[in-house]
């Protein structure tokens, strides 16, 4: 039995993980998938990535891009989630803001610098036409530091996926000004440079797994009331979120790669545009 170890966030989206874990679809490979959450998200798994510490990474595209750009030895293997992902714009329920454009000159709530809540605020205001050099930011490690920041009188506002903090709203513990889309395939999975180089055969088996429980998810009998269960989700809100995502099975394409860099480029948060090689793990 070879153990790989895998981090993600604690989220809806990696589910089919969960469930062929659980199910033992890997083990029956000889393959023990050890699974662990990482709440603080995709800034935290770029620096697992790159210390050794996880094998794989289900991450955000724009965050190993950018980490791989800056000599992270990791590579993508193929897309996850090929729908966008629809980011919450947040202020804390107590406060007079009503509008997006009042957030100009507030200070942002991210998890860590290079997260996805970090680098969507450069794309989000990008889009609203502000002045990306004058962000300001504080660090807020996870959700759950956002909560009580915003809750306790920060005056930042905070962007994270939409349905993970609709209960949030729904609570009336922050209030939602708007969302921001993601203009590329939100997730991907990610392996170390390190796994590669020995693990050719065993990456095919992993993914020929995820790949068959993810073209099956959404005909999964009554997956939508699991998935509102095991996550706290209403049910309407899960069926919303479930027409919005479309798995991928292939690796992501090279025209989005280039996208995604030309961006971060765009907005300094990259020194130069990169060959695809640098990025993009291939079998042949």
């Amino acid at each position: 039995m070879k153990t790989v170890k895998i981090v993600g966030v604690p989220e809806h989206f990696n589910l089919p993980w969960h469930l062929a874990i659980e199910e033992g679809a890997f083990k029956d490979r000889g393959i023990r998938l050890e699974w662990t959450d990482i709440p603080e998200g995709t800034g935290k798994m770029c620096q697992l990535l790159e210390a050794g510490e996880t094998d794989l990474a289900i991450i955000l595209t724009e965050g190993l891009v950018k980490s791989i750009s800056q000599g992270n030895p990791s590579k993508i293997v193929q897309e996850y989630i090929s729908s966008p992902l629809l980011w919450g714009v947040h202020v804390a329920q107590s406060s007079q803001r009503t509008s997006i454009p009042e957030l100009e000159k507030d200070k942002i709530a991210i998890s860590r610098i290079g997260s996805g809540s970090h680098l969507m605020a450069y794309v989000h205001a990008q889009d609203q036409g502000w002045n990306t050099d004058t962000l300001q930011f504080e660090i807020i490690n996870n959700l759950d530091g956002a909560v009580k920041s915003l809750s306790e009188g920060s005056n930042a506002y905070f962007m994270w996926e939409h349905f993970t903090t609709k209960p949030l709203v729904d609570k009336g513990i922050f209030k939602r000004l708007g969302n921001c889309p993601t203009p590329w395939p939100c997730f991907v999975i990610a392996a170390t440079n390190t796994f590669l180089e020995t693990n050719g055969e065993l990456l095919k088996h992993i993914l020929e797994v995820i790949n068959t429980y993810t073209i099956e998810f959404k005909e999964i009998p009554s997956i939508d009331r699991t998935l509102a269960n095991r996550y706290g989700q209403q049910l309407e809100d899960i069926q919303d979120w479930l027409s919005k995502t479309t798995w991928g099975r292939k690796q992501i394409a090279l025209k989005t790669l280039n996208e995604v860099q030309d961006r971060l480029f765009a907005l300094q948060l990259v020194g130069e545009v990169k060959d695809s090689k640098e990025f993009l793990y291939s079998d042949v």
